[in-house]
């Protein structure tokens, strides 16, 4: 008997119990669709994060200054400036590892335009190559020079939100705002960026030459910088960046071997593998989890096919009289319990795919930060699929083995 015949059988067999074929199949569509649902979530949440350190710049390393013990006890970061621009230049051109770097120096302050004014989360002032490595862009206008870093001039570049406070409608490119009572002009308006992962607004910030940061808004003639941002050529080269970085520092610092480092270099690639790790960690035990349910249906199907050999102990008698062979019988009642997985794996998936964009657009309305990715694992339906045709064919076994060892003779007796 072809297979397409044994399926169609199968099918017929199956439509003649709607009911009890759908009550069968409802423990493997409710382990489907958790499966699916819970790893969709899981993938969109690892997508998030991912997505998020990208968003925070190229393979970013960062160098702070170590921080200064004072009677034994750490004063915390920053306490012991040690930094210098440059450390930055040097290790932008010394470090073959190294794609580009900036010093970073923070200020704060309030801006004014005309009657309105607004205090933005970030005020720093940077390189030239910032923007490199933090992977943004110019939506407008330009960036500030090595020129004007140099002149330290009073010059800046905004974020979105700055601009939707100040100006309105206006357009900002060109137009003086006030620092602290300080001119500066702005020449450029930042790609939007959004919230990041806490909900911090990326776009209310002011970037300025660090030179004039410092100068006019620190009132520092000292060459020392917050911190130094730099971005590795590629992920495979951030332990090699590292290296260099902590080599030439070390070299530059005339720090002897076996003493402390006044510097530390930080990772944030590190930081994204262990919360991928995490994320991922989470997928799998909640999927292992909602894979239970895959074995409960299975245990269902087991019964419901052992309820319908009985019931069918008369059929199978006399197609073993008229010269079906037990392979027959048991590729039969095989096919009808592996279709019934499958129908309920189908429609699982699709009610996971359903619940998983429900619960991620639920997410995405209740929070006002960064909005996750809609993610539905396809990869993740395939396995759940097979797997509960697997289950399907592991617990039909043994009713189609017994359906296929009846004795004819007997099973024609059978009322």
């Amino acid at each position: 008997m072809s297979l397409f015949t044994t399926i169609r059988i199968a099918l017929r067999a199956l439509g003649k119990n709607k009911m009890r074929a759908g009550l069968t199949v409802l423990g493997v569509v409710i382990g489907i669709a958790a499966v699916t649902t819970m790893v969709s979530i899981g993938q969109s949440a690892g997508d998030l994060v991912q997505g998020e350190f990208q968003a925070f710049g190229s393979n970013v390393i960062v160098v702070i200054p170590a921080s200064m013990r004072q009677r034994g006890v750490h004063q915390g970061f920053g306490s012991r400036p040690t930094l210098t621009a440059d450390d930055c230049t040097a290790i932008s051109e010394h470090c073959d590892s190294v794609m580009a770097a900036s010093p970073i120096v923070g200020a704060g302050g309030q801006l004014i335009y005309g009657n309105n004014n607004w205090s933005p989360r970030e005020m720093m002032g940077v390189g030239t190559q910032y923007l490199t490595v933090r992977n943004w862009e110019i939506a407008r206008g330009g960036f500030f020079t090595e020129r004007d870093i140099a002149g330290a001039a009073k010059v800046c570049v905004i974020g979105h939100t700055i601009v939707a406070k100040l100006f309105q409608t206006t357009n900002p490119l060109g137009e003086t705002i006030r620092i602290r009572n300080i001119p500066f002009e702005v020449i450029g308006v930042l790609e939007e960026k959004g919230a990041n992962l806490v909900g911090d607004d990326q776009d209310n910030v002011v970037l300025a030459p660090y030179t004039t940061i410092r100068k006019r808004l620190r009132g520092s003639e000292f060459d020392n910088v917050d911190v130094i941002f730099a971005s590795a050529k590629s992920p495979e080269l951030m332990s090699e960046a590292q290296h260099e970085m902590r080599q030439l520092l070390f070299e530059r610092h005339r720090i002897p071997p076996g003493e402390e480092a006044d510097f530390e270099v930080k990772d944030t690639a590190e930081i994204a593998a262990f919360l991928d790790k995490v994320t991922g960690t989470m997928t799998i035990l909640l999927a292992s989890i909602a894979g239970i349910s895959l074995l409960v249906g299975g245990v269902g199907i087991m019964n419901i096919m052992l309820v319908s050999v009985t019931e069918r102990t008369r059929e199978i008698g006399i197609r073993l009289a008229v010269g079906a062979r037990s392979y027959d019988i048991l590729f039969q009642f095989l096919v009808e319990a592996t279709l019934l997985s499958a129908i309920g794996g189908a429609i699982g998936f699709a009610l996971g795919w359903g619940a998983s964009t429900g619960i991620t657009m639920l997410i995405n309305s209740m929070t006002s930060g960064t909005k996750w990715p809609i993610v539905v694992s396809f990869k993740a339906a395939t396995i759940a699929i097979l797997f509960s045709s697997a289950v399907g064919m592991f617990f039909g076994f043994f009713p189609a083995l017994r359906a296929s060892r009846m004795d004819p003779i007997e099973a024609l007796r059978y009322e």
